[in-house]
């Protein structure tokens, strides 16, 4: 049988992977000690050069099918991991046949739930992660995928700000519809408090987590925040005509929440006297943006929104006001951003990504200047945040695999 690799950016390294032999035992020459989450399939992180895969054995069909639904969510601008290449027609040294393989691209500074709490995570940010679920069910629900396998194991999360990004890691059992019923979104919600409850049952048996949030109340914080959030981004609204202010009320609510309006259905009624609106089509990533539009910067969008808030307060404190928002962009970069970056120690790039550090920065000084009583610099903040802060944190571009 040949070996047959099909890829949408081919790599000729993947040809030297050994393909003959199973991936439980590939050894340390090709995988790399990176924190893999629990799955039912054998999976592997491999380092080809520069680049580090993710390997997963799993059926042929399967294979296929998961790659290509991948694609299509990628295509849509969805957070999930990126299909690299689908491998069939393997066999081992006796001629043997053995499963086929899912090549995807290994997300940067990414971890599984699991390695966040042996990270140092505790029990009272299990909201956070459950916000960071949320929203991503939220977005595939809203260009009609149905997961059917909704848990903690099945994304990986990315630091944004204080709280988490959540991307799928697992599409085996989801399927993109012309349109998604409401049966199919709360069952998809269903199954998500299910396994997120068993999840945290198991956290806690294996004293991961200590007793302190109960199981079923963050299940409960899952379905009403699903419901806010759904509601919020989807609910008609009702209002008089004479109260238009409503309309930017309901999209600056929704600029909050990291959401952009790109469409809104009004209808009046026949005397015009009232006005319901529905948005139609919404598109996360509004910080996020606005942010790379002024500066170039790529960020998850709470640490953008950050930003771009320190980037407000630069522009009052300088008396900048007068000149355009690009302009002030510019100058902050400069003055502000760069000179941040060129101070992060050359052992600390594996840490953290620079927008999180410099987040992280920025509470440093308010938590100084709190303790000392009077205004930081954050030149000193960070000065004090690379010697004190981040020799303590692990790395999280390389870390231990957690145990299967």
């Amino acid at each position: 049988m040949a070996l047959r690799i099909v890829a949408s950016r081919p790599d000729p390294g993947i040809l030297t992977l050994p393909w003959s032999t199973p991936l439980e035992e590939w050894g340390e020459e090709v995988v790399v000690p990176l924190a893999r989450g629990l799955s039912r399939h054998v999976v592997r992180i491999v380092r080809l050069g520069s680049r580090i895969y993710a390997v997963k054995e799993t059926q042929e069909p399967i294979a296929f099918r998961e790659y290509r639904t991948l694609k299509d969510l990628q295509r849509l601008d969805l957070p999930t991991v990126t299909p690299h290449a689908v491998v069939t027609g393997r066999v081992d040294a006796r001629g043997e046949e053995l499963p086929a393989a899912l090549v995807t691209d290994h997300l940067p500074f990414s971890l599984p739930y699991r390695a966040l709490f042996q990270h140092g995570l505790t029990a009272d940010r299990l909201p956070t992660l459950v916000d960071a679920l949320v929203v991503l069910l939220v977005r595939l629900h809203l260009a009609d995928f149905y997961w059917g396998d909704v848990s903690l194991s099945n994304v990986l999360f990315r630091r944004d700000a204080s709280g988490f990004a959540a991307y799928l890691v697992d599409a085996e059992t989801g399927e993109l519809k012309e349109t998604l019923s409401d049966r199919m979104r709360e069952w998809d919600v269903e199954v998500a408090c299910e396994n997120v409850f068993g999840e945290l049952l198991d956290l806690q048996a294996s004293g991961s987590v200590p007793p302190g949030e109960s199981p079923s109340e963050v299940v409960d914080l899952l379905q009403k925040r699903y419901d806010d959030l759904w509601c919020e981004l989807t609910e008609e609204q009702v209002f008089s005509a004479d109260e238009l202010w409503s309309i930017e009320q309901r999209i600056e609510r929704l600029n909050d929440l990291g959401f952009d309006v790109e469409e809104l259905d009004i209808v009046t009624d026949y005397d015009r006297d009232t006005l319901q609106i529905c948005p139609r089509v919404v598109e996360a990533g509004h910080h996020q943006r606005e942010l790379r539009a002024l500066t170039g910067i790529d960020a998850e969008d709470a640490q953008a929104r950050r930003i771009l808030n320190d980037i407000a307060a630069y522009t009052v404190s300088r008396d900048l006001g007068g000149l355009s928002r690009e302009e002030v962009a510019r100058r902050w970069l400069t003055e502000i951003y760069e000179p941040i970056l060129a101070m992060i120690p050359k052992q600390a790039h594996s840490k953290l990504e620079p927008a999180q550090m410099f987040h992280e920065i920025l509470e440093h000084r308010w938590f100084m200047s709190e303790r000392e009583g009077h205004y930081v610099k954050l030149l000193d903040a960070a000065s004090d945040y690379f010697d004190s802060i981040i020799p303590e944190r692990p790395e999280e571009a390389i870390t231990a695999p957690t145990t299967d």
